[in-house]
Formats: structure tokens, sequence, C-alpha cells
């Protein structure tokens, strides 16, 4: 199946390696014409322009657009718009906002031209692995481009199949799974990477805790903890084995300085939790951490300190307390 490809950072072009692997044609653009490149040594199409890439597709058109949420996305699909026609279809694989996916299908529906939202998780290592897909968008066009989707998802593996789901949803053992109308990819996508940062937060935690362990007189081995709990354990994870490796390398994670960014979804959750009246106490501790890994001692800090000084005539230390080094997530 052919299919343009809009982004080709480090997940879009192990994605186009990964369809031409599988036998898709795939035709790609990116304002970086140095990947353009290398993509096109590998088989793709080499696009110069949007323009150029859609000129270069046979319609009904398929264009997946793989940047970051926002206004570079908003730009790319507006100008698709402009240049693709009526049965074309534009598929955002971001991390955009699921609200913004509404907006993006009513707009490109003036042109005739369908939308698809696509939550995409993965990584870098999605081109081995596959990537798990959240689908949005009108059904018939979603199972039209099933092959794409299929090529994409990690497929059964080796996982065990969950008894009882015989009359359920086929595809979602596959790895990809559609979710609903437009924004519901995404939707799924977002609250997703909400718990994803409440689970890289609980392990944080732990080891940080059992770091300083020698308080109660032990010595704890933190890379041969990460991985006995890989094996057998109900923590064990994908996050973990990362963890593992990590801590393999270097126990004391001294290449990270612990300055944790979050690129908008944990956000997005916490915003949709409030409209829901959902509590999500786990999810908005992990937000508001990373928002904390960001400082050194605040403001608030300094208030803390002036408080406990005017009730309690408590002093602050001339020189910080000596903390052992961090190993936080």
């Amino acid at each position: 199946m052919q299919i343009a490809m809009v982004g080709l950072g480090r997940m879009g072009a192990n994605m186009v390696r990964r369809l031409m692997h599988d036998g898709h044609q795939a035709v790609v653009y990116d304002r970086n014409q140095e990947v353009v490149k290398q993509l096109a040594g590998e088989g793709a199409t080499a696009a110069s322009s949007l323009a150029d890439l859609v000129g270069k597709l046979k319609a009904p058109r398929p264009v997946w657009v793989m940047l970051p949420a926002g206004e570079i996305t908003d730009a790319t699909i507006t100008e698709l718009g402009g240049l693709l026609s009526k049965g074309d279809v534009v598929i955002d694989g971001g991390n955009t906002h699921y609200v913004d996916d509404v907006r993006h299908s009513k707009e490109l529906a003036a042109h005739g031209v369908e939308f698809i939202d696509c939550g995409t998780s993965g990584g870098v290592w999605g081109v081995e692995r596959g990537y798990c897909l959240m689908i949005g968008g009108p059904q018939g066009t979603v199972e039209r481009l099933d092959p794409i989707f299929r090529t994409l998802a990690p497929g059964l593996g080796d996982i065990d199949r969950t008894p009882g789901r015989e009359n359920l949803n086929q595809t979602a053992e596959q790895g990809y799974l559609y979710c609903g109308p437009a924004g519901a990819g995404h939707f799924v996508k977002m609250v997703h990477n909400g718990i994803e940062y409440g689970i890289m937060q609980a392990y944080a935690e732990g080891f940080e805790l059992m770091l300083h362990a020698d308080q109660f007189g032990y010595d704890l081995p933190l890379a041969d903890i990460a991985e006995v709990w890989r094996r057998g354990s109900v923590v064990s994870s994908w996050l973990l084995d990362l963890t593992a490796r990590a801590l393999a390398r270097d126990q004391k994670l001294a290449g990270f300085k612990g300055y944790v960014s979050d690129s908008g979804e944990g956000r997005w959750t916490i915003d949709a939790a409030i409209e829901a009246a959902v509590p999500v106490h786990v999810l908005s501790a992990a937000l508001f951490e990373r928002f904390r890994s960001r400082m050194d001692h605040s403001f608030a800090d300094r208030m803390l300190s002036a408080m406990r000084s005017g009730f309690g005539g408590h002093v602050e230390p001339k020189a910080p307390v000596a903390e052992k080094e961090d190993v936080t997530a």
C-alpha cells in the first residue's frame, strides 16, 4: 500500500522503515532534507515539499503526519487540506490534543478530506517491537487503511492471549484499536501518557527510598533489585526493563541531571479529569513532581522557611544538608 510520511524524526523515520520492510511504498518529506535523502537511499520516494509529496501519491492519498503537537502540526494539516482532494485522508500520529483533532476533522471535511487521529506509543524501539496504535476517526476509512495499521502494530508476539476475549475486538490483541470518532484515539493516548507519568514516578520514588536505606542499616544493590523485579514480580513492566538497563550501566545515573520535561498529555489528562470531576491523585502528583524537578529552591521553599522561622524560630542550616546522589527518573 502507498502512504506518505511527513516528519522523519525519531519515530517517523523508523515507522517508514517498518512499513517498507513489510512491502509498503513510502513517499517521505521533512524540512531536514538530509534525512529524506537517507530514507530515499533505503527505498523511499523523496519529496521536496508538501506539494511535491502529494503529487507523487496515487488517489486516494493517505498522508501520515508525525510532528510535534501544536503550531507545526496545525500549519501542516492546514496546508495539506488545500493540496489534497476528496477521498484523501490525513492521519495525525503525533501527540495532538484531542480537542484539536475535532477541529482538524471539521476543517478538512470542508475540502472533502478525511481525518484520522492515531495515538502512537512505542518510541525509538517501535521499528523492532512495533507500535501500539489508538485510532479515532471515520471507521470505514480506518478499516480501509487496516494494512498500514496492521504493519505498524506489534502483532500477537509472545504475550499470552487473554482468556475470554473470543467475542471482543480482535485487533486489540494485535496492538491497534479503533477507539471512536475524531479525537478518541488521542484521548486514549492522552490518558495512557498520564498513567505512564504515574508509573514512572512510583518507580522513581521507590528506588529513591532504597537508595537511602543505609539509614536502616542496608546497602541495597539497586541494579540487582531492578533485575530481580523483572522476573515474576507483579511490578514488572517495559519501563522497569528500561530502568534495569540504565542502572546496570551506572547505578548512580550520573549522566542525568534529573530535569524531567512533560510533553503536554499529562496536563491535558488533568484538565479532562477536572472537567469530568474524576479524581486522579496519582496522575496529578506525578505531573507536579515533573514541574518540581525543574526547580532548585523555589520561592515557595523560601516562604516555608520564613514561616518556620516565624512560628518556631527555626534557622536554616548554613550549608545544605549532604544528600546522596539522586537516582530518580
